[in-house]
């Protein structure tokens, strides 16, 4: 059985055919521009002209509505009941609950706050969806980083991809020789534990093997290397960049002025 070691979807898109630095450069412009506009509807504005038609455009819409709905939006509201419960601002109380307040500015900092964390998944996971962590790697690598950084960058994006399949891997291991994993609440958590070692301990016996592997790779060699596979850098995906980056710079600018 084949493991899948990333989240990337192939699919044929605009987005998919991006260099891998462009696709990095507006990640990062997304949650730079979410966290330093100084207008309270920025975060809504960039899901709804961002988030939204990315996921169409670069057609990962029903990938990405899977990960929102188990991950992005229990996070984000997690965040905001946080926030709007036991952020002490304002004095406009709205609802309350027993010693706890909710007041109106409060409401909206937790509305706001939970918003730019959502824009802030949402783009990685644009990322990962759209981005095949070998072609990420090569791109960095050509461009004069160090073999071993990029090396630890494509290890942490593979990370959650590899432990959900060890994990799944045991699982059927364990089911295989008759344990319960699909009775009651109760029993299943029960039934971790058997999960939980060989999970560990199989994950701390990686770190060898990517060491070696950092070796085996020659990323430590000083000679210039060369892929097989070249990436192509367009005029579009260039001009993109400056574009992202101007719009992070102006954002920054306006916040500073504002404030």
């Amino acid at each position: 059985m084949h493991e899948r070691l990333s989240f990337y979807v192939k699919r044929n898109s605009v987005i998919h055919d991006l260099n891998p630095l462009t696709k990095v450069i507006l990640t990062l412009a997304l949650i730079l521009i979410a966290f330093s506009s100084p207008w309270y509807w920025t975060p809504h504005l960039l899901v709804l002209i961002a988030i939204i038609p990315l996921g169409f455009v670069g057609k990962v819409a029903p990938e990405f509505l899977k990960t929102a709905i188990r991950l992005i939006l229990p996070a984000a509201g997690f965040l905001f009941l946080m926030q709007a419960f036991f952020q002490p601002i304002g004095q406009d109380v709205i609802f309350k609950f027993y010693f706890l307040d909710v007041t109106q500015e409060s409401l909206m900092f937790a509305f706001r706050s939970s918003m730019r964390v959502f824009v802030m998944v949402s783009a990685f996971t644009f990322l990962l969806l759209t981005t095949h962590p070998s072609e990420l790697m090569s791109d960095l690598t050509r461009r004069g980083l160090p073999g071993q950084f990029a090396y630890v960058i494509i290890s942490t994006l593979q990370i959650l991809p590899q432990m959900q399949a060890k994990a799944q891997t045991i699982i059927s291991a364990q089911r295989s020789r008759g344990l319960d994993t699909e009775s009651s609440f109760l029993k299943r958590m029960g039934s971790l534990s058997p999960l939980i070692g060989p999970l560990v301990f199989g994950s701390l016996a990686e770190v060898e093997e990517r060491a070696i592997a950092i070796e085996a790779r020659g990323f430590t060699s000083k000679k210039t290397k060369t892929s097989l596979h070249e990436i192509p850098d367009t005029h579009f995906d260039r001009l993109m960049r400056w574009t992202l980056s101007i719009l992070v710079i102006i954002s920054i600018a306006l916040n500073l002025w504002l404030s």
